[in-house]
């Protein structure tokens, strides 16, 4: 054993705390949900998609919600849409506009992708019910945050 393993844990602010605590959590998450997604037929993207879609919704706002380029959207939507696991219409607030709808095939494998993740969350990160609300609810407010501040560089391209 050496010293660096023995040593008494240091004292961060809990600035520096929080943001190590996210960093890690999002890492491991990321591998986890790597492996997982590898073991389905779809995409990370599609996904995603699918995790977001809880109700009919507008491409450009799934664009803006999924932090993504409409060409994304469009792509995986047609994936999706091929596989039979959602359908296209248009809006009938602006015709000019198309609403993604999961089929209920879509909704079937949604409802399995959040239940799986819940369980995910909860292992990974140690959570009990109590504190997820909790996280969650912190976290819904930092989100809203940074997309009402600008997003960075990185997720506009």
């Amino acid at each position: 054993m050496t010293d660096h393993d023995s040593s008494p844990p240091k004292s961060y602010p809990p600035e520096i705390e929080a943001m190590m605590g996210v960093y890690a959590l999002y890492w491991k998450l990321e591998e986890v949900i790597a492996s997982e997604v590898a073991e389905t037929c779809l995409s990370r993207p599609e996904v995603h998609m699918l995790i977001k879609l809880d109700a009919p919704m507008r491409m450009g706002v799934l664009a803006r919600d999924m932090l993504a380029l409409p060409s994304t959207i469009t792509a995986t939507a047609d994936s999706l849409e091929r596989a039979g696991y959602l359908t296209r219409s248009r809006d009938p607030d602006d015709r000019r506009a198309w609403l993604l709808e999961l089929t209920p095939e879509g909704r079937a494998l949604r409802a399995e992708f959040v239940a799986d993740a819940g369980a995910l969350f909860h292992e990974v990160s140690g959570l009990d019910a109590a504190q997820t609300e909790e996280f969650a609810r912190l976290a819904r407010k930092i989100r809203l945050t940074i997309l009402e501040t600008g997003l960075s560089e990185g997720f506009k391209t």
